[in-house]
């Protein structure tokens, strides 16, 4: 089944992992990889034993994307060619409010990332939303935090991410030197 939609969807960062929301939560291990990225992109995802193909086009509060789920062998088969443009990720989802809030604890190379989704009916429900505390700052319009981005391009640079930005400002100081 094909799944056709436009997608109203919020991001924030995390400034600190909300383990009140998550008690009893359990997370879904995603890996995704980027066939081709740019105006539109193709990406490849497993999330719990499900593989799909998506197409995404646009950028910022409301995108399209068009969704299929894949045979396992295909995904297998495609995963190479994501080398070097992928990200690896815990998936908890919580009902709050009459939402989904989808919190992705991210790892590997982009740990220690953390962010906050919300996809809205309309950008009415979206304006009307109220930020949680434990969200940083939002990312919405920030390209750098599209997951294709960060997949390409790794962690933006000079970006606090919890309490972690000194260690990397130290780390690429000494790989300067």
């Amino acid at each position: 089944m094909i799944v056709n939609q436009q997608e109203i969807e919020r991001k924030f960062l995390l400034k600190v992992r909300p383990d009140e929301l998550l008690v009893g939560v359990r997370g879904e291990a995603i890996r995704q990889g980027y066939l081709l990225s740019g105006e539109a992109e193709l990406r490849i995802r497993e999330r719990a034993g499900i593989c799909t193909m998506t197409v995404k086009r646009g950028s910022g509060l409301e995108r399209f994307e068009q969704e299929c789920p894949i045979p396992p062998e295909q995904f297998a088969m495609l995963w190479p060619l994501t080398e070097g443009r992928r990200i690896e990720k815990v998936r908890y989802v919580v009902s709050r409010d009459g939402l989904y809030y989808e919190i992705d604890i991210f790892e590997g190379p982009h740990a220690p990332l953390m962010v906050l989704e919300i996809e809205f009916s309309s950008r009415e429900a979206s304006r009307e939303f109220s930020v949680p505390a434990f969200a940083q700052r939002e990312v919405t319009e920030d390209k750098a935090y599209k997951n294709a981005a960060l997949a390409l391009d790794g962690l933006p640079t000079g970006v606090p991410v919890m309490g972690e930005d000194k260690k990397r400002k130290k780390k690429s100081k000494k790989a300067k030197k």
